[in-house]
């Protein structure tokens, strides 16, 4: 091992602080792979935003939210998105912070992992961020054929797939603006959609409906707010409430996520990226809480039509309580409407994870952590090489043209969302690694942006999603319930985790643990300062940004 000295901010210290290379030591992102790595700031503050929450509206609030509420009642519903739109709100927060101190290109949040803990940690990380962004891409390509399907259209499922496939790969494969122009209007759609969704559950709640049916809160209390889970009186509401949270974070999961993977492309980071993190909650709040609400009064629990979408595997307006509210209030013509949003979520979704799985394949590739040709990039600044390989995952959807649908999506569903919780974990830890090591160096003081209740917020979102994680599959181990398929789907992504950690570890000697003294804080950040200086006049604002910016 050799030291190397590493200059303190901090004026005064009478010794500079030691850092050491070991014997692994990956490639930085602005270092040795820097002729490889030439990533392009070319998405501006309003796509920033729409790829923020875009990203997190797709398949799980317009159709998965049917399965909780036929199995555990509008009320587990709504407490389960109240309660996950928390957690989510300190994970944005935390990546908010580091990521708005060290906006280099070509970061990720297994680079971010990696440097605040250590090289075998952020290779785990990695991977298992690259992989469930591919399956993320699988399951909402997946979701798009079941979607359509709903048209009951002349031609095979798998057409559909292939259309879907090759448009996602031409808006990533080119240049980053061709991406983050389509994803803005994606979510613009969307963001309409679920917003004009909501206005009409409240005019249906009031009796506004062509039936003038005065909805109320009538199906909380007939059926009833809640049902009970695998088990009677309050231990089933108990276990109804917290499959339910489990089952949101589908909803959510890696949404926070896609800011991160987007810092290294964003024009003035500094400015835009605390902007994005702020206003993401209120979005979330108002749409999750909100929609889960409206579906909660529109939509009983026990609703036939629901149920059989439900039990029948369908993933369309079939199984879209929003469609079947709006079926029930007799308003002809609009299921077709709602299921055309439900496919353009699914659609944009799979183009955001696309982007974000070619990104991160790309930093591990900067970092030496996978083949050096996935950081290679094209001309307009785009690594096609991790392009490609991500999206030749997406290519698993095809699994719908010999297997049951809903059978693959609920498998790649399983899989991302404990993965996702794992990664969860991973940067709440390396976040208290860095804010220790900005004690260490006295310069907490001076974060560009800095979020309320930390570090108790990361505790607390840590502790839940700890939980969650290690009883995802808790209900295989019911008397008669165990079922290999299902203890494996909600299992097997930890043991991954650990293979590729312990192998890690095994190959390349590397420390358990980085020192807080010798956790690198400075590397890049001289750059990001010259480049973050007057972001404004560097970047002003088109007519439409400013605009944007008043109502965004």
């Amino acid at each position: 091992m050799s030291p190397t000295s590493v200059k303190s901010m901090e004026e005064g210290r009478a010794e500079p602080v030691q850092s050491f290379q070991y014997d692994y030591e990956p490639k930085t992102l602005e270092g040795e792979m820097e002729e490889t790595v030439h990533t392009q700031r070319g998405l501006s503050s309003r796509q920033l935003q729409l790829l923020a929450i875009g990203g997190c509206i797709g398949t799980g609030l317009f159709v998965g939210t049917s399965t909780v509420l036929t199995s555990c009642g509008p009320a587990p519903l709504l407490m389960s998105y109240m309660v996950m739109a928390t957690i989510v709100w300190f994970v944005m927060n935390v990546l908010g912070e580091m990521t708005t101190y060290l906006p280099i290109r070509g970061v990720s949040v297994p680079y971010l992992i990696g440097r605040f803990t250590e090289p075998t940690v952020g290779f785990a990380a990695g991977y298992n961020y690259w992989y469930s962004f591919a399956m993320l891409l699988a399951t909402e390509v997946t979701a798009s054929g079941l979607i359509i399907e709903y048209w009951n259209p002349p031609v095979s499922v798998g057409v559909w797939i292939a259309i879907v496939l090759v448009t996602i790969l031409a808006l990533n494969v080119f240049a980053v603006q061709w991406y983050g122009e389509s994803e803005f209007w994606f979510a613009a759609l969307k963001i309409l959609a679920i917003i004009g969704l909501i206005i009409l559950g409240v005019v249906l709640f009031f009796g506004g409906g062509p039936n003038h049916d005065r909805l109320g809160f009538r199906f909380w209390q007939d059926p009833g707010a809640f049902k009970s889970y695998l088990a009677p009186g309050e231990t089933g509401k108990f276990l109804a409430f917290w499959t339910a949270l489990i089952k949101s974070g589908f909803s959510f999961i890696f949404s926070p996520e896609l800011i991160t993977t987007a810092a290294g492309e964003v024009e003035a980071p500094r400015r835009n990226i605390p902007k994005a993190t702020k206003r993401f909650i209120y979005r979330v709040f108002t749409f999750y809480i909100l929609g889960s609400l409206v579906i909660g009064v529109t939509v009983a629990s026990n609703d036939r039509t629901l149920v059989a979408g439900v039990e029948a595997g369908e993933s369309g307006g079939g199984a879209s309580p929003f469609v079947v509210a709006i079926t029930n209030a007799g308003i002809g013509g609009l299921n077709h409407v709602v299921n055309a949003a439900i496919l353009i979520s699914a659609w944009s979704s799979g183009n955001a994870w696309c982007f974000a799985g070619s990104r991160t394949l790309c930093s591990l590739a900067a970092e030496g952590q996978a083949p050096r040709i996935f950081a290679r990039c094209n001309k307009n600044g785009v690594p096609w090489v991790a392009v490609i390989a991500t999206w030749s995952i997406g290519l698993l959807s095809f699994l719908n043209l010999s297997s049951s649908g809903q059978t693959v999506f609920y498998w790649f569903t399983n899989l991302t969302t404990v993965g996702g919780f794992i990664n969860w974990i991973l940067i709440g830890i390396a976040y208290l690694r860095f804010r220790k090591a900005l004690l260490f160096h006295g310069i907490l003081d001076t974060l560009p942006f800095k979020t309320p209740f930390q570090p108790y917020g990361t505790y607390y979102m840590m502790f839940v999603v700890f939980l969650l994680m290690i009883t995802n599959g808790y209900a295989v181990f019911f008397p008669g319930a165990f079922n290999a398929s299902d203890f494996l789907v909600s299992y097997i992504v930890i043991a991954i985790f650990i293979v590729l950690y312990v192998g890690h570890k095994i190959w390349y000697r590397t420390p358990w643990i980085t020192k807080v003294s010798e956790i690198d804080i400075f590397t890049g950040k001289d750059e990001v300062d010259r480049l973050c200086e007057n972001d404004l006049e560097r970047h002003p604002r088109n007519w439409l940004e400013r605009i944007w910016w008043w109502i965004a």
